[in-house]
């Protein structure tokens, strides 16, 4: 007997059809012919094995932020887990959904004065950002989001055409859940249920300084050059604007007080020239409202691409990004970048699936375009600009995925990937998670 599907079900011609397949991502759109809106572990399993015995194609979905929207699919079935999306703390852990966004997750926390190191988009879904590794504002003084993980509930393919859920931390299942944290876990099952151990919070310190663009090698090798090595309980960025909006713009996040933070920026001010310069105390909650990026929560055309930086960019490479961003195809276009170091490199490239812990700076290569027609040279730009900076960057971060990258194995993965591929071949020796540039068994 055939297993049927459970939960909330949207299909071609129901009247939320649109808005159910609708991924940020409006590039490259996708028409599944399923989605199954799962509300607790059990549609899980039960969607996995509806499509296993029926051998329908399918793709895991939670926040919808796949950049290149491999979390759905045409014409295959989307299993949605955005429903399952609850918050439980109690003391020091905190048990979440694998639906819940950031904006619930810190909402939530807060109330408790509790934090998790994670990204700024409230839009972003913890499970996917988590199982990519983690990048945010307090990665420097706790680590990276994957980092605080302590366990997960995950649904693994059984048999032929079964599905099973299985709990995973590091004695159960410690394989699977050293690859999980920072493998992607949609190559190996799906996660039905996360536990971290979260940390204490109270009042920030935050700062926002403005340059023109003029001052951009300045800028940006002062930045570099102060970011990465200051005090680990700042965390900076910087976002580099195109030519025509002539911004430049340094943020970050200070755990201590106000005076403090305006000692550790002088480095960064004083040997340039700000346009404005921005101080200010705040509790927690009123940051990450701060840092949120209220159009990276909305649907658009983009593409995106990134790399790390592991060793400090020459004059030449800080020259091509000037020059890439004197002649984009846009003025929405930027790199972004964020300084790492600190706690991201307590633990070593192979304690976690994550491989990048010795890189400085995770840098982001971002277009954004509002029509489709638009969408070739906004890709050439992006993928052009990648290729100009690989004598000084490497590898990149999964959560980043670019489908132009060839040897994406080593990109993503570096000297993890074969022990991924024994993990994969030990959970998911038939395949069935599996989507462009997944882990394949051995």
């Amino acid at each position: 007997m055939e297993t049927e599907l459970t939960g909330r079900i949207v299909t071609p011609g129901d009247p939320g059809y649109e808005e159910a397949r609708t991924n940020l991502n409006l590039f490259h759109a996708k028409y599944p012919d399923i989605i199954v809106f799962c509300q607790n572990e059990q549609d899980v399993i039960n969607a996995l094995t509806y499509a296993r015995e029926r051998e329908i194609p399918f793709r895991i979905r939670g926040g919808r932020h796949s950049y290149l929207n491999l979390s759905s699919i045409d014409q295959g079935m989307v299993i949605d887990l955005s429903d399952i999306n609850h918050v439980k703390v109690e003391g020091d852990m905190a048990e979440v959904g694998p639906g819940a966004d950031l904006e619930r997750v810190y909402k939530k926390l807060w109330k408790h004065r509790l934090a998790l190191p994670a990204g700024t988009e409230f839009s972003v879904g913890v499970t996917g950002l988590t199982t990519g590794g983690g990048i945010g504002y307090l990665s420097r003084v706790f680590g990276l989001t994957c980092d605080l993980l302590k366990s997960v509930r995950i649904v693994l393919a059984d048999g032929k055409t079964g599905a099973k859920a299985v709990a995973a931390d590091r004695k159960n299942h410690p394989g699977l859940f050293w690859a999980i944290r920072g493998g992607g876990a949609a190559n190996f099952g799906i996660i039905t249920s996360l536990k971290f151990k979260v940390k204490p919070i109270g009042e920030v310190s935050i700062f926002t300084v403005d340059w023109d663009f003029d001052h951009f090698e300045d800028v940006y090798q002062t930045w570099q050059t102060w970011a990465p090595f200051t005090d680990e309980k700042l965390t900076s960025s910087i976002e580099l604007k195109t030519k025509k909006q002539d911004t430049l713009t340094a943020e970050g996040q200070y755990i201590g007080p106000k005076e403090e933070l305006i000692k550790l920026i002088q480095p960064l001010i004083k040997q340039t020239d700000p346009r404005s310069v921005k101080v200010a105390e705040v509790p927690f909650n009123r940051a990450f409202k701060y840092f949120n990026y209220p159009a990276g929560n909305e649907p658009a055309y983009f593409k995106r691409s990134g790399s790390f930086v592991h060793q400090l960019i020459p004059p030449r490479g800080i020259a091509i990004m000037k020059k890439f961003l004197e002649n984009s195809p846009n003025d929405d276009n930027v790199i972004w970048q964020q300084a790492l170091a600190g706690a991201v490199q307590e633990k070593s490239p192979s304690e976690t699936a994550f491989f990048h812990r010795k890189a400085l700076i995770a840098q982001e290569y971002n277009s954004t375009w509002k029509h489709e027609h638009l969408a070739r040279r906004n890709v050439i730009w992006v993928e052009a600009l990648r290729k100009q900076m690989a004598p000084y960057t490497q590898g990149d971060y999964v959560n980043w995925p670019d489908l132009s990258i060839h040897d994406w194995p080593t990109s993503y993965y570096g000297d993890n990937f074969e022990r991924l591929r024994e993990v994969k071949t030990e959970v998911d020796p038939y395949n069935v998670f599996h989507f462009p540039q997944s882990i394949p068994p051995l």
